[in-house]
């Protein structure tokens, strides 16, 4: 799981992300909200941690735009603002939850683990890019009147490639989103479930292709 987190003291930032990393997450760390919203923009994030009172651009500033931008991203706000008002606010503006400082580490944990269990709440009913749709409710990838039922990790590496249009996933990151951080599976595995899904869209008759690029990794992309 990638995390984004928004703290704008180094300290605190520092053992978060060192909290965080221990427990296998990967986390990009930024001190402003400025910076919290470009690369909230640029990355697809499993989950982001956001400070409000940050230089630049508070963390309700960054929420607003975001979710109005889109962005379905679980939120948790962790921040010395712990008045009911703030936390009334933060909520209504989108956040999934807020843990006030000061805080123990284990509740942060627990709190960003129940955090991306929820996280599916905000998958689109239907996920589409071109002429192909996929539909979570019966893992269905359809192409005009053609479809098929797509097997457990077939299905997630189609969503995970559909929920990261435009961008190159490596390797590596579809392993890791697909089979998990635990997974004793080898790289090797990736190829093979791309070259199942490249399969199910021929069968389609779709136009759109799974795409390589060398040394960068997969990425949707329609035929010409």
């Amino acid at each position: 799981m990638k995390l984004l987190l928004a703290e704008d003291e180094i300290s605190m930032s520092e053992a978060v992300v060192d909290i965080l990393t221990y427990h296998n997450y990967q986390v990009d760390a930024v001190y402003n909200g400025k910076d919290a919203l470009d690369y909230a923009r640029m990355e697809q994030y499993d989950g982001i941690i956001l400070d409000i009172m940050m230089p630049k651009m508070n963390g309700f500033e960054v929420l607003k735009i975001l979710r109005k931008e889109g962005c379905k991203t679980p939120v948790l706000f962790l921040t010395a603002k712990s008045e009911i008002e703030d936390r009334i606010q933060g909520l209504d503006l989108g956040a999934d939850d807020y843990l006030p400082k000061p805080f123990h580490m284990g509740e942060l944990l627990a709190r960003v683990k129940a955090m991306l269990r929820r996280r599916d709440t905000y998958v689109p009913d239907i996920l589409s890019y071109e002429d192909i749709t996929l539909n979570p409710n019966n893992y269905q990838l359809s192409c005009g009147e053609r479809s098929v039922m797509l097997p457990k990790l077939e299905y997630l590496l189609m969503e995970t490639l559909l929920l990261n249009q435009g961008m190159y996933l490596s390797t590596e990151d579809l392993l890791i989103k697909v089979w998990g951080y635990d997974t004793k599976a080898e790289l090797g595995i990736v190829w093979v479930y791309i070259s199942y899904l490249r399969k199910k869209l021929l069968l389609l008759g779709s136009k759109t292709e799974i795409c390589a690029k060398r040394g960068v990794g997969y990425t949707l992309e329609t035929k010409k």
